[in-house]
């Protein structure tokens, strides 16, 4: 039996992949290489480039691997492209990801973790944030993973799906080998561990009268190995017969922008330029994960919640990664 991978080949679907083969599971990826990379899987695990929409090869993947189970990282992730064009969010994230439902459900295969997203809560209206809170999306990629969210409830429901869905905070880290390389890059960690390296001139922070302790934005961090864990769990929770839920993913507390700046200069020990930017619209002042579930139902626990030891793995992997996957050499290192 194995495990299908979508979005396998980008920067968390790697990483679980990597944990999967390491506890001896059997796995087969597909991704369609818009964003991901080849050379973030190790050649000897099975890959097909495709879109995820493909019911007819979704259904030849699953028979011809005996899959039993799939995680679904597959998906575009840039928030404001959403807003310049929600056709291609609404078009990969919620209608690819119906046809990957149809073509799982054709091949029998009826235990399906989902990548979804704080962004399907809003602009918050209270914090720590827990699953209760209201889901009010204020952009496309949120309306995209809660569109996918409501549509695993009707198939739960109608056909007998049984899913979590987890509720990602802020992916951090790397590990030895697999780490963060998005063209372009959007987050926060990694383009200041590239203004560290000297790649990048400075560091952009949105907006420094936010009503938090310095005055810049506050997020909950949490590293990619942590969030990969708990997929694993939500796997063999459904095993032993669990019911369907939804589940936030994350550390429980925030660090503001400049925090992070200051642990990358602690842990690069380089200077880092911050040029001050407008605030962006939208962008709330704290988002906290409530992660009180995750602990109950899954029996989850994060094992690198320390923001420097977030920020030191992927300064390490950035450091002998210098072009990402971008050389043939770091690729065939697997």
């Amino acid at each position: 039996m194995a495990i299908l991978v979508t979005g396998g080949a980008g920067y968390i679907g790697s990483v679980m992949v990597e944990q999967l083969v390491e506890a001896g599971r059997g796995v087969v990826v597909l991704d369609s290489l818009a964003r991901g990379h080849r050379g973030a899987l190790d050649p000897s695990v099975p890959f097909y480039e495709g879109r995820i929409g493909d019911r007819e090869l979704v259904e030849r993947v699953c028979r011809e691997h005996s899959v039993d189970a799939c995680i679904h990282f597959a998906a575009l992730a840039y928030v404001g492209e959403s807003v310049t064009e929600p056709k291609l969010y609404f078009e990969n994230n919620s209608a690819q990801g119906l046809g990957l439902l149809e073509g799982l459900l054709a091949a029998g295969v009826r235990r399906f973790v989902f990548s979804s997203t704080c962004a399907t809560y809003g602009e918050p209206v209270r914090v720590p944030i827990d699953e209760t809170h209201p889901q009010a999306p204020v952009n496309p990629y949120g309306w995209s993973k809660l569109f996918m969210e409501k549509i695993l409830s009707a198939y739960d429901h109608a056909y007998d799906l049984r899913f979590v869905a987890l509720r990602y905070f802020n992916a951090a880290g790397a590990t030895r080998r697999r780490g963060e390389h998005h063209e372009p890059e959007t987050h926060l960690i990694p383009n200041v561990l590239a203004a560290a390296a000297g790649r990048l001139p400075f560091v952009s922070v949105f907006g420094g009268d936010y009503p938090t302790p310095d005055g810049t934005c506050v997020r909950d961090y949490i590293h990619v190995t942590d969030l990969c864990s708990a997929h694993t769990l939500a796997l063999e929770y459904l095993g032993r017969g669990g019911a369907s839920d939804f589940i936030n993913l994350g550390n429980g507390y925030g660090y503001s922008v400049m925090e992070v700046i200051e642990a990358a200069r602690r842990v690069t020990g380089r200077e880092i330029e911050v040029r001050m930017e407008p605030a962006r619209p939208g962008d709330p002042a704290r988002l906290v994960a409530d992660a009180t579930k995750a602990r109950e139902v899954l029996g989850w626990k994060t094992r690198h919640p320390e923001l420097e030891e977030i920020v030191r793995t992927a300064w390490e992997w950035h450091q002998s990664h210098k072009e990402g996957y971008g050389s043939e050499a770091q690729a065939s290192a697997g």
